[in-house]
């Protein structure tokens, strides 16, 4: 029998990673309005156990629920499913100068 069997499971992209184990993922979803009947997107943030610290801003993850860690977290990381790739914080036109 899966250990993880019932919980619920989202994925969303991590927002901001600026804590020790724990980051905060946005999930979106659609709801359909029920009076106007046009489809809205809705965002909520989760903070996130991330145990290796292996989640940058941008990455799209999985998140599962799980028991209380702390007042905040209920959520841990279970996947990146798809990694972001470093920008290249150099101004264009501009080249690096050696001290």
């Amino acid at each position: 029998m899966p250990a993880n069997k019932g919980r619920m499971r989202l994925r969303g992209t991590v927002v901001s990673d600026k804590m020790q184990k724990t980051v905060i993922v946005s999930v979106e979803r659609r709801v359909k309005h029920p009076l106007y009947k046009k489809y809205l997107l809705r965002r909520k943030k989760y903070a996130a156990h991330d145990e290796r610290n292996i989640c940058k801003i941008g990455d799209l993850v999985e998140i599962i629920s799980t028991r209380p860690l702390s007042r905040t977290k209920r959520w841990a990381v279970t996947q990146v499913l798809k990694k972001v790739q470093p920008l290249d914080r150099t101004v264009a036109g501009e080249e690096e100068q050696a001290p």
